[in-house]
């Protein structure tokens, strides 16, 4: 962990203006008069369409409902990434996930380095207590004799966190570690513990005075998929079954096999990852602070497939995959894909006062645009080292509609099992979106050098607000927005082969 001295050199370097703890921040919100608290919630694999508010009509989530009943829905909100780990990269750094190395997920040396200046160590050095509890997915830090920067390397006071998910099952999980040190198997559920760890840190922080940044990462719904009994088995009815029949809600493709009674467990732990919320919520307002609060709620990428679509070729046991029932909404593509279903997420936000209750904004936000929002928020300078490729989402906290000065870009996951036949890289610019494939890869080269010589060689065009389902491909019918929006991709693939790093250790073919 950096000591005091390190870490001031550190946002020295990156150009930040360090503010004296306690100063009021920005005054952009009307009636703002102290810098206010953050509460990020990001649930895993948690689709766009799996929310009652989002329209769904089979899952109950009164708890994260009513977060937009009382704050702001947005229509148009996306992950950064559209696997877990670039996505929580980006949140944290501002940065297109491919700029700091996340291709895939953390693992065989890939991990958030130490040089990336994150949202947490910012607020941290300009008078903020910070918290990080759940699945971080950024380093392996769990390993013997790992050197690889933990959360409270990246900013956050007290952490408590697993490397990866709870892939021994999300009841008692035993691997999580507590401020570096191991804790052994814990009683509960995933959800309900770091609710109850995040709760005892607000309640013993030793100077409550001072505004803080609490981040909560969830393994629901995330496979291995096991609610308790009576989560699942409140969706184990006839009446659940003809809703699922007359629907068709997301139009989500199921293996041929009948997994029919495998949905009451999905169904089971998106309500139960809503109770936790709901007791998370009661905590923070029994603070007495909820005037001075932004609480946000989003995803990590959209749903788990539950078959193996054709543009992938990864193999899943039957366990994970049956359980998967989260759905995109009516939006094409689910993880991992460049589709707009893999990446457009659930997002809410509330802030008493601030943001008006019940709203519904359309801006197109992005998992990018955490850090530079907060930061605005706690008056902290940007880093003016780096590429940064979020924007401030405060004037859709004002509901307007957020003015973006480009287009927003998401990769694909790149890994043995996923470049097959997938498109690898996505752009949004208004309601058209650019799909674009690399060339295929030599069996014998290196995914590494294969990404970083590789040249955008073929594209699809669609119109979201026309074709949400992205199936008519406007490319021949529209050649000069074609030609435009495939050179500004081409620039900005050029440009990310550059700023990305090279991992020596990644040699996967």
């Amino acid at each position: 962990m950096l000591d005091r001295r390190s870490f001031i050199q550190k946002m020295a370097a990156a150009g930040v203006a360090l503010t004296i703890p306690g100063v009021v921040g920005c005054q952009s919100m009307e009636g703002a008069n102290a810098r206010p608290n953050f509460v990020v919630f990001l649930a895993d694999d948690l689709g766009y369409g799996d929310l009652a508010s989002y329209g769904n009509p089979i899952m109950e989530t009164p708890n994260i409902d009513r977060l937009a009943d009382q704050g702001m829905r947005f229509t148009d909100f996306h992950s950064a990434g559209t696997v877990c780990s670039p996505s929580r990269a980006s949140l944290l750094t501002g940065r297109n996930p491919y700029r700091s190395g996340f291709y895939y997920i953390a693992g065989s040396g890939m991990h958030l380095q130490r040089e990336e200046v994150t949202v947490a160590s910012l607020l941290a050095a300009n008078g903020y207590d910070t918290c990080f509890v759940g699945k971080w997915h950024l380093s392996r830090f769990d390993r013997e004799s790992s050197t690889l920067p933990t959360p409270g390397d990246h900013g956050f006071d007290h952490w408590f966190a697993t490397a990866v998910n709870a892939f021994e099952g999300p009841e008692n999980p035993n691997t999580f570690f507590r401020n570096g040190e191991r804790v052994g198997e814990v009683d509960g559920w995933y959800c309900d513990v770091i609710v109850e760890e995040a709760l005892n840190w607000l309640k013993n922080r030793p100077d409550p005075s001072k505004p803080y940044f609490l981040y909560l990462c969830s393994h629901e719904p995330h496979t291995p998929v096991e609610p308790p009994d009576s989560f699942a088995d409140a969706y184990d009815s006839e009446e659940v079954n003809q809703l699922e029949r007359s629907t068709l809600y997301g139009g989500v493709d199921r293996p041929e096999r009948d997994i029919n009674a495998m949905k009451k467990f999905y169904y089971g732990t998106v309500t139960q990852l809503d109770a936790a919320f709901g007791n998370l919520m009661d905590g923070l307002d029994a603070d007495g602070d909820e005037e001075n609060t932004l609480v946000m709620f989003t995803s990590d990428n959209g749903p788990e497939s539950p078959v193996n679509f054709e543009e992938s070729r990864g193999e899943w046991d039957d366990f994970s995959r049956d359980r998967s029932f989260g759905t995109p909404g009516e939006w094409r593509g689910m993880k991992r894909f460049p589709y707009e279903g893999g990446h457009r997420v659930p997002g809410i936000a509330r802030w008493t006062g601030q943001i008006k209750a019940g709203s519904i904004n359309e801006s197109l936000i992005n998992g990018t645009d955490f850090l530079p929002t907060m930061l605005e928020l706690a008056g902290v300078s940007l880093p003016t080292d780096r590429a940064l490729d979020g924007v401030s989402m405060l004037p859709a906290f004002q509901g307007r509609v957020l003015q973006r000065p480009g287009p927003v870009y998401w990769f694909f996951p790149a890994h043995e099992d996923t470049y097959y036949r997938m498109p690898h890289m996505a752009m949004r610019d208004g309601d058209y979106t650019l799909l674009a494939w690399l060339p295929t890869k030599d069996p014998d080269q290196l995914i590494m050098d294969w990404l970083k010589t590789s040249e955008l060689d073929r594209f699809a065009m669609f119109n979201l607000e026309s074709d949400p389902g992205q199936s008519v491909d406007l490319s021949e019918e529209d050649p000069v927005r074609l030609a435009e929006m495939s050179g500004q991709m081409r620039s900005f693939w050029a440009e990310i082969k550059d700023d990305s790093p090279y991992w020596d250790s990644w040699k996967m073919k």
